[in-house]
């Protein structure tokens, strides 16, 4: 086994992992990224075709590298995944990908363990940049009791409305990733989308007015919704655990498309078909749950208090365990923290706490 011994070992090469290390990089302090994927930008290539960010591009970038052309245009999952790459490469970033940590433990001298298969990574600061949900797919139970003649498939495994089987579509929750799901399947199938309402910015998304309230609405979503205000922890507790409202598709544009969308909940299964309170059941060739992620931790050997799903912290800081961070939740401080632009601000407070309690610097490593 080898061991390396690094101060700061940041798990996930995503944009929250990557502008922590540029944020880590600029106060002179020695860190590596690492990644179980191939290559940088895949967590955003394996999602469904027609993803687009829900922001244009000027609010795209992190800091040290602007995000390039039209700053109005809204980049595809596969440009954002370009641009990653450019700005690890650009800030000299030392990533290694193909390096999953398959369990973090600590050790009595206060230092933690990554073991990596047959390697392990000592360090004395961890952040843990895993995803804004989570990547674990949430799938109800019922879901196991459906006639197995109809596929399904949950939102991380969609990717085109051809490669669903001929015949009516069922998604199954009501937020972005359902939003864009059931307008794109719609395209090709007889589509009904199922999912209580979340809310509606009453913008077309991309119009003229939309870019003359955009700096508003930025302004609203990095320092008025923050978790230091009453209007920010409310809406943090929605964002959580029930999504964000519609912002780029809406009703109309799905009832354009000939969506049927029934703001209520899947409940039970009749028949092999899922059906709805009220008994009213779906005849279905695909169902697609569109029923987000959790956050699992049960690789980390480390007590973790989770609450509701989520890990005890404040601004990514668990104070409850010295040297150990998180980077890219939903709301950790603010809406935006769950867009690039809200990103790299949390990433500099991380940056800064790490540099108080381990004062020594050394350069990044490669």
């Amino acid at each position: 086994m080898t061991t390396q011994h690094i101060e700061t070992l940041i798990i996930g090469a995503g944009q929250a992992g990557l502008a922590t290390g540029y944020q880590l990089k600029q106060l002179g302090r020695e860190f590596v990224i690492v990644d179980g994927m191939a290559r940088i930008g895949d967590n955003w290539r394996c999602h469904y075709d027609s993803l687009t960010l829900f922001t244009p591009a000027r609010a795209n970038g992190l800091d040290g590298l602007p995000f390039p052309g039209d700053p109005w245009h809204f980049p595809t999952k596969d440009e954002f995944a370009e641009y990653l790459e450019l700005y690890a490469v650009s800030n000299d970033l030392p990533v290694r990908m193909q390096t999953r940590v398959e369990r973090l433990s600590r050790s009595s001298d206060g230092r933690f363990t990554a073991n990596l298969g047959s390697d392990e990574i000592t360090c004395d600061n961890v952040v843990v940049a895993t995803g804004t949900f989570g990547r674990t797919a949430k799938v109800p139970e019922l879901a196991s009791t459906i006639d197995p003649g109809i596929r399904q498939l949950h939102s991380s495994e969609y990717q085109r409305p051809d490669d669903l089987p001929d015949g009516p579509v069922l998604v199954v929750g009501a937020s972005h990733s359902g939003l864009d799901i059931a307008y794109d399947v719609a395209a090709k199938h007889p589509t009904t989308l199922i999912g209580p309402e979340r809310g509606n910015v009453p913008l077309e998304w991309g119009s003229g007015r939309f870019r003359r309230a955009f700096p508003v609405i930025e302004f609203m979503f990095n320092h008025v919704l923050t978790r230091r205000t009453p209007m920010g922890r409310k809406v943090m507790a929605k964002i959580r655990h029930h999504g964000a409202p519609q912002l780029r598709v809406k009703r109309q544009h799905l009832g354009e498309r000939g969506v049927e969308w029934i703001a209520d909940h899947v409940t039970g299964v009749v028949d092999g078909r899922p059906c709805l309170d009220d008994g009213r059941s779906f005849d279905v060739a695909s169902i697609i749950w569109a029923t987000g992620f959790r956050q699992t931790y049960d690789w980390i050997d480390l007590p973790v208090q989770v609450e509701d799903g989520w890990p005890v912290e404040y601004r990514g800081v668990v104070e409850s365990i010295p040297g150990f961070y998180f980077c890219g939740l939903a709301f950790q401080y603010c809406f935006a923290s769950g867009e690039v632009n809200g990103v790299s601000r949390d990433a500099e407070y991380l940056a800064r706490r790490i540099a108080d309690r381990t004062p020594a610097a050394a350069p990044a490593v490669a």
